[in-house]
Formats: C-alpha cells, structure tokens, sequence
C-alpha cells in the first residue's frame, strides 16, 4: 500500500485545506503536514503579512514626518538657506544636511578638536552649498571629511585660470 499524497490540514487560523505532499519522499509527509498544522493557512499568512507591511509603511512615513520637522527647524534656527531641486529632492537634501551637519559638528566639535570659531566657518561655508543633490550625495560621508567635500564643492563655483587664454 502507498503512503498517501494528499493531506487534510486543520491550520491554527481555523481553515482546512487539501494539500498535496507528493513532491516531499514518502517518509517526510507526516512531519510535514504536523508542521503545517502549526501554522496559518496561505491565505491568512499572506493577509498579516499585507498588514504588516502596511503597518511599517505608515511608521516610516510618520517617522520620516518627524525627521522633516526636526531638520526644517533646525535649518530655521541655524540659517541654512532654502536648498534647490525637484521637490522630493529638497526635502531628502534637507534632512541629510541636518544629519551631516550635526554628525559633523558632534565629531569635530564635541569630541574633536574643532573650535566653535572654526566651525562657524564651516557652517558659513556649508551654506553657500544649496543644491540638494549634493547634500543627498554626502549623506554618507564620513564627518571628518566634511571641510574637505566643502572646499571641493565650493571650489567647483570658481572660476579657474584657463593655461589656453
């Protein structure tokens, strides 16, 4: 006699459903329909798993809210200027160079040896760079490199002597 192929499954959630275990060897299909017994129907685990996911949608978009408000009033108390691009752009540029800025200024300043005087002056310079691009680019730099991608960034909007004219 052959060990049967299709299984009655009575799943946590209530349901009972008709599976077919004949892809599994014969001596595994038991333990594999206790173990589905275990667990939620297709359906339902796929219905939670819809609602987590809509769950932690509405959590990073109240959170990415709440980074918006916190870089947006940062921007006002600091001065920043107002940052150019698409709107999407602003927006992200905003909040990354909040975060860069005050990573910078916490390993330079706090625990650097940066003064207040000399940060002044990287803040100065920090708010001549408006394009929410580049902000976006940094927002994974490392702070020590801030002066240095500044320097650069401003340097871009130099004029440079021409050999040829």
């Amino acid at each position: 006699m052959a060990v049967k192929t299709i299984w009655s499954i009575n799943h946590t959630c209530g349901h009972q459903a008709d599976r077919d275990l004949s892809d599994r060897a014969a001596d595994r299909r038991a333990g594999f329909a206790e173990w589905l017994a275990r667990q939620e129907c297709s359906d339902c685990w796929r219905a939670s798993k819809e609602g987590a996911e809509q769950d932690k949608a509405a959590w990073l978009k109240a959170k990415r809210a709440e980074e918006q408000a916190e870089s947006e009033s940062w921007s006002q108390q600091y001065r920043m200027p107002p940052l150019e691009g698409t709107e999407r752009a602003i927006a992200w540029g905003v909040r990354c160079r909040h975060q860069v800025l005050a990573a910078a200024y916490t390993a330079l300043v706090l625990e650097g040896e940066t003064t207040e005087t000399e940060w002044e002056g990287i803040e100065e310079t920090a708010r001549t760079v408006t394009r929410a691009g580049w902000w976006i680019d940094q927002r994974s730099s490392e702070p020590d490199d801030l002066t240095e991608l500044l320097q650069a960034a401003t340097a871009a909007d130099q004029p440079t002597e021409n050999p040829y004219f």
